[in-house]
């Protein structure tokens, strides 16, 4: 039988990068003791409200049909919201509504390029990004994104890669898996290059309400003359720890909206009617449970970086935002895929390998942040004390 081109550019994209996830999660299932520190799973509950605004929703008789830009009070709640972080008038026709920020990738990379275009991104990149780009038949370009930079996206290395194909700059920050933030100069300077090669600018921002203390979050958005050629978008999943609801967006121009529109309307028709009210109601105020994760997950990056930087030639790259910690574990001689599989089989800790997030990555490995401290620090014994194993199996051989 035959099969359109596109699953054939999908294969290896998809469940394949999280195998080490998988396997422990199968391990678990048979009784093992795994600390998982694989998945952003937000590490409290949804906030009990904003379950009972989605019942209460339901009960009214939310429940039908939606439409292809997303429900009236949605949309004109995150207008006004992203016209107070912006500092600039947002309109209900500057948004569209779609389940999850997956989707929104989805369907905003279907508006935006196709076959023989390119989509310049940060290599080490979220493990889904590649499927996006390749679903519409665009290529991939990596731009390294330098450990000695901080991770951040720098303007130089990205103007070495376009080419008179480049049709867009796919940003996200604050960065998965590095967590890393654009300051406002980055921007500003890529920005610049955007402009002068006539490129669209995406940029995933569903981390920014996790910001550590410290660093500052800054959108493309907040700059006039970027916003025709930006989309922004974002989800409920981390700022709300709602990630099962599915409740996400994209910010762009008019223009763009409204091209998207038949798109979305031929996939979906927005998100759920009940989900949409909570989400309205969650938006429309700080949120109840992201400044103790940002606290949390700061404090277990530097559990991480005190108990493993410099043993045994590990070395811990401390994030900025976000969920997750990187590991360089390139001392050891292992990859980051052989460290993962043998760390979970030997010591029952699962984590991701660097190689699931690009070649850049290769010899690293992602530490989700979202175990509580005493999890974290028994990983962290367990991490060194394998690593320590593996440094003197080396100087016995």
């Amino acid at each position: 039988m035959k099969y359109a081109s596109v699953t054939d550019r999908l294969s290896g994209l998809g469940s394949a990068k999280w195998r080490v996830h998988i396997r422990a999660r199968e391990l678990a299932a048979e009784g093992r003791e795994i600390i998982e520190l694989t998945i952003g799973e937000p590490d409290v509950p949804c906030p009990p409200e904003m379950i009972e605004d989605a019942a209460r929703a339901m009960a009214a008789g939310r429940t039908g049909y939606s439409n292809g830009r997303g429900e009236p009070a949605l949309v004109e709640a995150l207008a006004a919201r992203y016209s107070a972080r912006r500092g600039r008038p947002v309109t209900a026709e500057n948004i569209m509504c779609f389940p999850g920020t997956q989707t929104t990738l989805y369907a905003v990379f279907r508006a935006i390029a196709e076959d023989g275009d390119e989509v310049l991104v940060g290599d080490p990149l979220y493990a889904s990004y590649e499927g996006v780009i390749e679903s519409c038949g665009a290529r991939v370009v990596p731009v390294p994104l330098r450990p000695e930079k901080g991770f951040r996206m720098q303007a130089a290395d990205l103007a070495a890669r376009i080419t008179p194909r480049s049709r867009v700059i796919f940003l996200n920050t604050p960065h998965n898996p590095t967590g890393a933030v654009l300051t406002r100069q980055d921007i500003a300077d890529i920005g610049d290059l955007a402009i002068r090669h006539d490129l669209w600018i995406v940029s995933d921002e569903v981390y920014e309400d996790l910001v550590f203390a410290g660093a500052e979050f800054v959108s493309p958005l907040d700059f006039p003359e970027l916003a025709d050629r930006t989309i922004a978008t974002a989800s409920i999943s981390k700022s709300h720890a709602a990630p099962g609801f599915r409740s996400g967006w994209c910010v762009g121009s008019a223009e763009f909206c409204e091209r998207l529109l038949p798109l979305s309307e031929t996939m979906l028709f927005g998100n759920q009617p009940f989900i949409a009210d909570m989400t309205a109601r969650a938006i429309s105020r700080p949120s109840p449970v992201a400044p103790g994760m940002a606290e949390r997950f700061a404090r277990r990056a530097d559990i991480i970086r005190h108990r493993l930087h410099g043993t045994a030639g590990l070395a811990v790259h401390r994030p900025d935002a976000g969920m997750f910690a990187l590991v360089d574990v390139r001392a050891t001689g292992l990859s980051g895929q052989e460290f993962a599989g043998r760390l979970l089989e030997e010591c029952g800790v699962a984590v991701m390998p660097g190689e699931s997030f690009g070649q850049a990555l290769g010899g690293w490995l992602r530490l989700a942040l979202t175990q509580p401290d005493e999890a974290t620090t028994e990983a962290c014994r367990r991490i060194a004390a394998f690593a320590l194993d593996l440094n003197r199996k080396g100087d016995a051989a």
